[in-house]
C-alpha cells in the first residue's frame, strides 16, 4: 500500500486539501485490500452495491458503507491472522462486548510516524525524564484494550522516571489505588522533574475531587502537563464540561491552560486527535470525518450535527477504513477556531443509544447482523 505509506510520511499533518488525491487512493487500495482479504467485509460491500471504482474524489468517500462500532463488538471481521498480528487490542468492552483490532507491521510502522508526528506538533514530545500519574488500568497481559496500550504507549512521549496507577492488578484483578496516588503526587509535586497526569477524564475527576476533600493544592513542576482521553461511559451522571475540568485542574494542581490537552481517538479507528489550545479536535492527513443525517445517513453540511462517521486507510489488519460511531458531532471549518490551525475541527456533542431511541446506528447493525 504506497499511497498509505507516502501518506503518513507526510510531516505537513493539517494541510489536507493538497492530500485529497492521495488520502482517496489510499483508500481504495485499503478497501480493495479488504475486499479480497475478509470475505464477510466483501459480502457487505456487495450487498450495498459497492463498486472500488466509485472512489474518484474526496466527496466519493461517503459511498464506502460505514461499519457501526455496535457491529464490530458482535462480529469479527478481520483482513490478517488475530494471532499473528504485531499489536493485538480490543474495545473497553462496554457490556462485556470487544472489538478486535489490532496493527500489522505495515499499519504498526504508519501508526507509529502517525503518533510522533502529532505529538510533535502539540509539544508533547520530549527528553526530559518525566513523572507519571497513569489514571487507568497497570500493564497486564490479561488486559488487551486499546485504552490500556494507549496510555502505555503515551508515557514512551518523554521518558518515564516513575510511575503511579490509578487501577494496580493485584491478586488477579484490578483495585482502586487511591492513597498511592496521593502519596505519588506529594513526592512528585516536590521534586523537579515535570509530572504528566494521563488517563480517563472520569478517572481525573475523581482524582481532583479527592484532594479536594482532603483540602489539599500542589503546584506541580514547570512543563508538567495534564493528557486525558476517552469518554465517561458508565460515569456520565457524573460529567462535567472540559472547561470546568481546566480550571480545576489549574486550582488543585497549578497546571495552566495550554497544558492541558483532550485526546480521542477509538480502538476501531487509531488515529490521534490531540485538542489545540481552544479545545478543538482538528483533522490530520491521515482521516477523514464525516457527519451523517441520523435519519437518513445522507452527509450534512459543516455546521450541521449528526452521526460521527471516521475515515483511514490507516489499518491492513481489519476492514475499518469506514467507522460509524455513537457519537454526535459537528464540523467546523477553521477559520471558527482561531488558533492557527489550517483543518476543519469536530466538535462533540453528546452520544446516542438510548433505549428509548432507535437510530440509524442501531438500525444498520440490526440489518448487517440480520443477514448473518
Amino acid at each position: 500500500m504506497k499511497s498509505r505509506r507516502k501518506l503518513f510520511l507526510l510531516k505537513d499533518i493539517y494541510n489536507l486539501q493538497p492530500t485529497d488525491n492521495l488520502f482517496v487512493k489510499a483508500m481504495q487500495a485499503n478497501i480493495a485490500f479488504h475486499g479480497q482479504n475478509c470475505p464477510e467485509y466483501k459480502e457487505i460491500l456487495d450487498s450495498f452495491g459497492f463498486e472500488i471504482n466509485s472512489l474518484e474524489s474526496i466527496e466519493d468517500l461517503a459511498k464506502i458503507p460505514p461499519l457501526p462500532t455496535s457491529y464490530l463488538k458482535n462480529n469479527s471481521l478481520l483482513s490478517k491472522d488475530y494471532n499473528k498480528l504485531l499489536i493485538k487490542t480490543t474495545s473497553s468492552g462496554t457490556g462485556g462486548k470487544k472489538t478486535l483490532s489490532g496493527f500489522d507491521l505495515g499499519s504498526g510502522f504508519c501508526g507509529l510516524f502517525m503518533l510522533l508526528r502529532v505529538f510533535r506538533f502539540h509539544r508533547l514530545l520530549s527528553f526530559r525524564r518525566t513523572n507519571y500519574i497513569i489514571l487507568g488500568y497497570q500493564p497486564d497481559k490479561s488486559n488487551q484494550t486499546a485504552m490500556a496500550k494507549a496510555l502505555r504507549g503515551v508515557t514512551l512521549l518523554a521518558p518515564a522516571r516513575k510511575k503511579e496507577y490509578a487501577l494496580k492488578f493485584s491478586d488477579g484483578e484490578y483495585q482502586i489505588n487511591t492513597e498511592g496516588l496521593l502519596k505519588a503526587i506529594k513526592k512528585f509535586a516536590e521534586q523537579k522533574h515535570p509530572v504528566r497526569i494521563i488517563g480517563f477524564p472520569a478517572y481525573f475527576k475523581m482524582f481532583v475531587d479527592e484532594l479536594d476533600q482532603r483540602n489539599i493544592r500542589f503546584k506541580l513542576p514547570k512543563n508538567s502537563k495534564i493528557l486525558l482521553g476517552g469518554g465517561w461511559k458508565t460515569f456520565f451522571s457524573e460529567e462535567i464540561s472540559k472547561e470546568e475540568l481546566f480550571q480545576r485542574a489549574n486550582y488543585a494542581l497549578g497546571i495552566c491552560r495550554q497544558n492541558f490537552k483532550d485526546h480521542f481517538s477509538t480502538a476501531e479507528h487509531p488515529i490521534n486527535y490531540l485538542s489545540c489550545e481552544n479545545n478543538h479536535f482538528h483533522i490530520p492527513i491521515f482521516s477523514r470525518v464525516i457527519i451523517r443525517d441520523v435519519k437518513t445517513l445522507e452527509p450534512v453540511a459543516n455546521g450541521k450535527p449528526g452521526l460521527l462517521n471516521l475515515l483511514t486507510p490507516l489499518l491492513s489488519s481489519a476492514p475499518f477504513g469506514s467507522i460509524m460511531t455513537d457519537d454526535i458531532a459537528v464540523i467546523k471549518n477553521s477559520g471558527e477556531c482561531g488558533c492557527g490551525i489550517d483543518s476543519p475541527y469536530f466538535e462533540l456533542i453528546g452520544r446516542v443509544g438510548l433505549a428509548s431511541i432507535k437510530t440509524c446506528t442501531q438500525a444498520a447493525s440490526e440489518y448487517l447482523n440480520a443477514r448473518d
